[in-house]
């Protein structure tokens, strides 16, 4: 697991005492405890999958008897109707888990499969797609791993890794210059600026104030375009805001670095994995 095993195990213990609290009526009333069971995973819908091991971590924790056979890895593709994983353990840990397991594993490789699609659309471009940090609290590590798994970049991961000059940082400022001046000679040599930009007029100001990087936010083609040809390599060029899979090959060849997709982590659609008992 790529993961830290400490903040998985923190995030699961979470999710699984919200889930069971001090008992599982059905579970625990009709299961004997030395019960046991085979069970197996199968995707319900073509993708990318993602979280296994992160999954399989919820039933070790429940039991320390448990024992699994992985046919899949992280950024694997599968397709509807494949088996992903079998594994077996006591009967009541199985139950008691299964939901838990499947919701980090069906959120992640929903996040996988999105991303890959958005990759796949932007292939023979320079743009790189990158998530953003509109992520759900507490699953940040997930979700960020999991668009790695499906072929893309993370953007920051905190407030630490960059510095970024958004609207209100510039407005606050009394403009970009004076904002990029203000936090320049502070800045470690390792931590990259970024400026937020919302027209060419901002572009060139961004420009000319020494950004490392300037985000194009909710532009046009055409006005991005401009940009890549105002910039002209002398920083790194992000467009952002409001890009969907019908626009996405449109904007990567303006000509832009990085694309980033809050949609990647805010609101993906869960990809269909179901769990089944062996009879």
């Amino acid at each position: 697991m790529q993961l830290p095993l400490f903040y998985v195990d923190d995030l699961i213990k979470n999710a699984l005492a919200e889930d069971i609290s001090y008992l599982d009526t059905t579970t625990d009333y009709m299961i004997a405890p030395e019960a046991r069971n085979k069970a197996y995973l199968v995707a319900k819908a073509d993708g990318v999958v993602c979280g296994l091991d992160v999954a399989m971590r919820v039933f070790e924790l429940l039991d320390d008897t448990f024992e699994k056979e992985l046919f899949k890895k992280d950024g694997d593709r599968v397709q509807k109707g494949e088996r992903i994983a079998s594994y077996t353990g006591r009967t009541r840990a199985l139950l008691k888990g299964e939901r838990t397991a499947l919701n980090l594993l069906q959120h992640m490789s929903g996040i996988a499969t999105a991303t890959a699609e958005a990759v796949e659309l932007v292939k023979g471009t320079r743009a790189a797609i990158t998530d953003t940090r509109k992520t759900l609290p507490g699953m940040r590590s997930l979700q960020k791993y999991a668009v790695t798994m499906g072929g893309g970049k993370n953007h920051r991961f905190n407030l630490s890794d960059g510095a970024m000059l958004k609207d209100n940082h510039i407005d606050a400022a009394g403009g970009i210059t004076n904002a990029v001046r203000m936090l320049r000679d502070k800045l470690g040599h390792m931590v990259k600026l970024e400026v937020e930009t919302r027209n060419l007029d901002e572009v060139k100001e961004a420009l000319e104030a020494g950004a490392d990087i300037i985000m194009l936010d909710n532009m046009s083609c055409e006005m991005m375009r401009e940009a890549v040809a105002l910039v002209d390599g002398r920083a790194l060029l992000e467009a952002s805001g409001g890009i969907t899979a019908e626009t996405l090959r449109a904007v990567a060849q303006t000509g832009v670095d990085v694309i980033s997709i809050g949609a990647l982590t805010h609101s993906v659609t869960a990809m269909d994995i179901s769990m089944k008992m062996e009879a």
